[in-house]
């Protein structure tokens, strides 16, 4: 990118403001001992700067002592350098990001944790005193204004509250709407210097990350506006939100994937309640077209990170979903984004702001997405309890939905134990039997909890459908959940007398766990139970049942079913009974038996409607015999 066109160039700033440039070892002598310097965030960092600076202090070893370097996550100050000059500064970071996670947990630098919506507050009441910033900008316009280009973030307040301030000018620095805009009054000292800014990208190829990505894309709806955090996995399902349209962007990391969204058009902010019409956000890390994308684009603002991460402002948002993502998470649904244990590995970051201003939004989503396993498939990153010196980032009640590449976990309004068996239910399959043994130890689940390991008790997440009945009503066909307990308790207790008696013959009325796990543990690979689900958002409801039990000497399977009574006569029953039929002949079965009360006219003329089966039916009196070979 070049900005050469830019009204006031260099040769006229130095003519107008001659006392802002020197050389630059006269300019790092302005740096004394104890002093803490701020340096640009991201693919923002003043790249020539911080070389320039290191580069003063190997031939002037002691100009300065003990002096506090304070960023957020910068490319550019790693280990090495902390190592080299640790007499000289110390390391001090909001974020332990890959450059400065080894100088942290070798105890070279230090870890500040804070919302970071909070820090420019901390700035200005000098509870984080700033005494130079070092940063980097756009070229002045006419008017004598340079621009942060894509790093506004913590940046602007740095460059508000700091005694002194050093800006590295660089031409490939976009000029961005919004907060970001400094006048060269406000600057000390200039250090004109072009680069390319460094350009980073997030890699989503991994097939695991892409199928969480399709199951977090199914929680987007039309008109919403997202927040999409940090990593490959909360990126990875931007891609596959190429059919929605009229999303909102209020975020405080802008990506290439939602710079994608924007070019097709999938984003255009048009329903935003809050700043529409414009994609909002805080700082940019991506490639060099994206930063020519948003240089001078009025569809995008860049804001303070008091702003963007304003939970009080994103609360403001109708339909907010907030993406982000999680190193570990434990079963009663608390969840770490900073630690491995005692091991420092990110930090707070401004994802809670997020998911708690989501959370507070009405409609609003908060989803944390994270693969199921890590090293290598070897390590559950769902576990009983998060480890012995984990920071808590996501408290209990802050996440609403977590997905792994296993499906779906609604945890808000849950229970401890339906919390437990929800995570279960999408963790790794390696690693169910062991969450299911610790959950039993530490009293989180009944302690007769039934499991079906392996293969057989795998969720068959491909058989889940859509059907519309012959009354126009839209239900999904589903496989029962080992976590789907609460919703058929509450389906059974939803049934008349009448029905009850007619599905189980028995005029037993009570529905206790030890009797709902026959109906949610099974072996899918010989027994099937189907679900009639209503959804209305994360609200699920179940409206019918039908199951059937293969008898493995015959090759057929015992065929029932119930339907809700205020849901009768809509065609669920009809429904349920070709889907069950479909997946039977599927199986490879030759037919069903039934055992149907005489009373129950419905249910016998659903069976005699049947299609392409051969009927045989006995009566002995109070109950019709059926036996039905599929063609």
């Amino acid at each position: 990118m070049d900005l050469q066109n830019t009204p006031f160039n260099l040769e006229e700033i130095k003519q107008a403001y001659p006392q802002k440039f020197a050389p630059e070892g006269r300019i790092f002598k302005y740096i004394h001992r104890g002093d803490t310097l701020f340096v640009g965030t991201g693919c923002g960092v003043p790249q020539y700067l911080l070389r320039a600076l290191a580069a003063y202090m190997e031939s002037h070893p002691t100009a300065f002592f003990d002096a506090e370097v304070f960023q957020v996550w910068t490319l550019g100050i790693g280990p090495d350098i902390a190592k080299k000059f640790k007499s000289n500064f110390r390391l001090n970071t909001l974020f332990a990001g890959d450059d400065a996670r080894e100088t942290i947990n070798q105890g070279l630098g230090d870890y500040t944790p804070a919302f970071l919506s909070q820090v420019p507050r901390l700035f200005k009441r000098k509870l984080l005193p700033l005494d130079v910033a070092l940063i980097q900008t756009s070229l002045p316009d006419q008017h004598g204004y340079v621009s942060l280009g894509i790093s506004v973030d913590l940046t602007k307040a740095a460059v508000d509250t700091a005694k002194l301030v050093i800006a590295q000018i660089n031409t490939h620095m976009p000029r961005v709407p919004g907060d970001g805009f400094i006048h060269l009054n406000d600057i000390d000292f200039i250090i004109p210097y072009d680069e390319p800014l460094l350009e980073y990208s997030v890699g989503s190829d991994d097939q695991v990350i892409q199928r969480i990505g399709a199951y977090v894309s199914y929680l987007i709806q039309d008109g919403d506006t997202i927040q999409v955090g940090y990593g490959s996995t909360p990126n990875a399902i931007l891609p596959h939100l190429t059919e929605d349209q009229h999303l909102g962007v209020h975020t405080e990391f802008l990506t290439d994937g939602i710079v994608a969204l924007m070019k097709r058009g999938v984003v255009d902010n048009s329903r935003k309640n809050i700043n529409p019409g414009r994609t909002i956000a805080s700082f940019c890390m991506g490639t060099a077209e994206t930063y020519s994308y948003i240089n001078n684009n009025p569809k995008i603002e860049f804001r303070t990170i008091d702003y963007t991460n304003n939970p009080l402002i994103i609360a403001q948002h109708d339909n907010m979903v907030a993406i982000n993502s999680a190193l570990e998470i434990d079963l009663t649904g608390q969840a770490t984004a900073e630690s491995l244990g005692k091991t420092l590995y990110r930090g707070v970051g401004g994802q809670v702001d997020f998911m708690k201003g989501a959370a507070m939004a009405r409609n609003g989503k908060s989803i944390l997405a994270l693969p199921s396993t890590a090293e290598n498939s070897q390590v559950s990153r769902i576990v009983p309890f998060l480890k012995e010196g984990a920071g808590v980032t996501f408290g209990r009640g802050d996440v609403h939905y977590v997905v792994t590449e296993y499906g779906i976990a609604y945890l808000h309004g849950k229970s401890i134990r339906e919390r437990a068996m929800e995570l279960i239910t999408i963790a790794h399959p390696d690693f169910k039997p062991w969450l299911i043994q610790e959950a039993k130890k530490l009293n989180i689940i009944y302690q007769d909890q039934a499991f079906i390991p392996g293969k057989r008790g795998e969720y068959p997440e491909h058989l889940e459908t859509y059907k519309t009945t012959k009354t126009g009503l839209e239900i999904m066909l589903r496989p029962v959940k080992i976590s789907d307990e609460p919703l058929l308790k509450d389906f059974f207790y939803n049934l008349s007398d009448k029905s009850l008696y007619r599905r189980f013959i028995s005029m037993r009325k009570d529905m206790p766990h030890e009797r709902l796990q026959e109906f949610v543990v099974i072996d899918y690979t010989q027994d099937m139970i189907i679900l009639v689900v209503l959804k209305e958002g994360a609200k699920e409801e179940v409206i019918g049942m039908g199951e059937y039990n293969l008898d493995p000497v015959t090759h057929t399977a015992e065929v029932s079913f119930a339907v809700r009574d205020d849901y009768q006569g809509q065609g669920i029953g009809s429904q349920l009974l070709d889907y069950l039929t479909l997946l039977a002949k599927k199986q490879g079965l030759l037919g069903f038996t039934a055992t149907v009360l005489f009373e129950n006219n419905a249910m016998l003329h659903l069976f005699q409607k049947m299609d392409d089966v051969d009927l045989e039916k006995r009566f002995d009196g109070q109950t019709y015999e059926l036996r039905m070979f599929f063609r």
